[in-house]
């Protein structure tokens, strides 16, 4: 699989990062273990090794704190090697205001050439995950679509909420549309992809780009992704929605880090929170993937359904029985060959790209 195999994934006790994606926490795991593995009946057949693997591992960490987040970013796993046909190159890039400059890893950079560009966010609940370790499978992701890829290096939660990190982003958009002769980019093909916590990201990339007008997007490619901090808060789900992979105490510790203030509560800054902004009219087209006993199912329905009526042009992919982060950790299966396929032809379109031969997916 693409940066971690599931070796690694043991490794990480299950709370750490699944190739950028942060998983289960493990709160209270040992006195709910029978809901827990109650939860496989409903995870597809084809599926259910990995979710074994991920709960027989996922209780070991014990609760989300100051020290066990220290802990979980110091036991992530080594990046896997990156290919050596796919260039990749690490820049600084400015930002604007008072923020510092930000890190971003271009991914198979042609100068010269005319292509189409992603700007890709990682994920890890707002308060893991890197870039850096997210190169192969850009790698990966860039050659199989012949374009360029740039992963911006935000700042984490709790040490720095989302005003810093959205703008660390924008800033790495903002270099991409800028310097897009240089990067072989075609300006007028660029799309986000971001999945889990990037995936919010994205989300509020997308809006940002919609209300500051400086770069069109062709597309906001949303992969699981984390869009609204009442799920698990405010909003109770069956036990079996999030028993496997991110769970609801790991999502109010990382929605809490991010925003600075309880989740779910009457303090929320709307402009932290994708699935809260009143007015979705506007954006850029969206694609959206999510399993069906994934956290992030109801809000990622919700979202889509909102930017549908809103006139926003949305595609909606539900995988029934596909747990959160499924196609990183399990990604010989069936399911999630068809996931990543899936993700690529939308993609592909957005791009104006033909499809992709059969044998391709």
């Amino acid at each position: 699989m693409p940066g971690m195999d599931r070796r690694d994934f043991a490794r990480l006790a299950g709370a750490a990062v699944v190739a950028g994606l942060a998983v289960r926490s493990g709160v209270g795991f040992a006195q709910k273990a029978d809901p827990h593995l109650a939860a496989l009946s409903h995870v597809d057949p084809e599926l259910r090794p990995a979710a074994r693997q991920v709960l027989a591992t996922s209780g070991q960490t014990g609760s989300f704190s100051a020290a066990t987040l220290r802990a979980m970013r110091a036991g992530t796993p080594p990046s896997a090697p990156l290919l050596a046909d796919v260039p990749t190159a690490e820049d600084r890039v400015p930002a604007q205001g008072a923020h510092p400059a930000v890190t971003v890893y271009v991914i198979n950079s042609q100068p010269g050439a005319h292509r189409p560009a992603i700007l890709h966010t990682h994920g890890g609940g707002y308060i893991l995950g890197s870039a850096k370790s997210e190169q192969r499978y850009l790698q990966e992701t860039a050659k199989a679509l012949d374009c360029t890829i740039v992963t911006v290096e935000y700042r984490l939660a709790p040490e720095t909420r989302f005003t810093g990190s959205v703008e660390d982003n924008y800033a790495g958009l903002l270099w991409l549309h800028r310097n897009a002769e240089k990067l072989g980019v075609d300006r007028s093909r660029i799309a986000l992809l971001g999945e889990s916590a990037g995936g919010g990201h994205a989300a509020l990339l997308a809006i940002a780009a919609r209300d500051r007008g400086e770069v069109p997007l062709v597309l906001q490619a949303l992969i699981y992704p984390m869009l609204d901090d009442r799920t698990g808060s405010t909003r109770p789900v069956p036990p079996y929605i999030g028993a496997i992979g991110w769970d609801p105490p790991a999502n109010r510790f990382g929605w809490r880090s991010f925003l600075g203030v309880e989740p779910g509560s009457a303090h929320v800054p709307v402009a932290g929170v994708p699935a809260r902004l009143k007015s979705l009219a506007g954006l850029a087209p969206a694609y959206i993937a999510v399993g069906g006993v994934d956290l992030f199912v109801g809000e990622d329905i919700e979202y889509a359904r909102r930017m549908t009526e809103a006139g926003v042009p949305t595609e909606m992919l539900l995988i029934p029985g596909a747990f959160h982060g499924f196609d990183r950790v399990a990604p010989e299966t069936r399911l999630a060959r068809e996931f990543t396929a899936a993700k690529h032809e939308a993609l592909r379109r957005a791009f104006g790209m033909a499809p992709a031969r059969q044998t391709d997916a």
